[in-house]
């Protein structure tokens, strides 16, 4: 499915001050609906699927989730019947995003958040019994191949200094991590609160890939940082300021952002430029990881 990737190049007055070189890989524009890095840590489990010759995908989320919405278009392009199971209880009339799933003939089911958490804490596996013979997908394509499918993001082309991406679940930035070039630095801007942890939860899916791959790495060969000062209040919280960013951001570039995790990573690299952080002249790539069309369906 995947188109070529644009790549923008951005002007603005703090850019030109500062003497940096900001480009955005336009993730957003690949698809109307299985958009962003969505599409990547999705591609090699269709791919997996197929070859195991799965009628059904199961795969779990929040009732907004970008992943629930990307899958549920995927099932549909590919011809998989999707099951998904929704943190929370039903509510009537159905959000956009699972609207969207209601058209695109998914089965949806609702767990309570207590059920749905000791689930994700006990790594439970799901009866095949109760739901059929399907292909499993983990909740926003956080295993190996999804670390796999991010690791395609960046190109023979891309020289960059630094690579800068929101961090969710780390399985974008983990797999930005085994791609990039060797003299790049890959910061991830966590979208969570407290994201400290995320920096084991990245290395954790980088040991999952390289065992997927049977590849023997060198300790410490993938570099990284974690940046947890612009999480806005945590996962989904925003605030004023932060959405007069977002409109700022984009009457200035046309390039749409969301509160959940890109406006939140371009705000954080744009500060770091004003105080300094990047070496003068340094050569930035910002990855937009897309979530434009269901954020905006809401």
């Amino acid at each position: 499915m995947e188109n070529t990737i644009t790549t923008q190049r951005l002007s603005l007055e703090c850019l030109k001050k500062k003497q940096m070189n900001l480009s955005i890989k336009r993730l957003d524009l690949i698809h109307p609906y299985i958009q962003g890095n969505k599409w990547f840590k999705l591609k090699y489990h269709l791919e997996e699927a197929q070859k195991q010759g799965k009628k059904t995908i199961l795969t779990l989320g929040g009732a907004y989730s970008n992943h629930l919405y990307a899958t549920a278009a995927a099932g549909q392009m590919y011809g998989f019947q999707v099951i998904m199971i929704v943190r929370g209880e039903p509510t009537l009339p159905l959000n956009p995003v699972l609207q969207f799933a209601k058209e695109a003939n998914c089965e949806i089911i609702y767990w309570d958040r207590e059920k749905y958490r000791r689930f994700r804490e006990e790594n439970s596996l799901l009866d095949k019994e109760v739901y059929g013979d399907f292909y499993f997908i983990p909740e926003g394509g956080a295993d190996a191949l999804g670390v796999k499918g991010c690791a395609d993001i960046l190109t023979e082309t891309d020289e960059y200094d630094y690579v800068l991406g929101a961090c969710g679940t780390g399985t974008m930035l983990a797999g930005l991590a085994i791609s990039a070039k060797p003299n790049a630095k890959i910061l991830g801007f966590s979208a969570l609160k407290k994201g400290v942890f995320l920096q084991e939860e990245v290395e954790k899916l980088i040991e999952k890939y390289d065992d997927l791959e049977q590849k023997e790495k060198p300790q410490n060969k993938y570099s990284f940082q974690i940046i947890t000062e612009y999480d806005f209040g945590g996962y989904a919280k925003k605030t004023a300021e932060l959405e007069s960013f977002i409109t700022d951001f984009y009457a200035k570039t046309r390039v749409p952002l969301e509160p959940i995790y890109t406006g939140k990573m371009l705000f954080g690299v744009l500060d770091l430029i004003e105080k300094d952080f990047f070496p003068e002249k340094s050569r930035l790539l910002a990855i937009h990881s897309g979530g434009i069309k269901p954020m905006y369906a809401r």
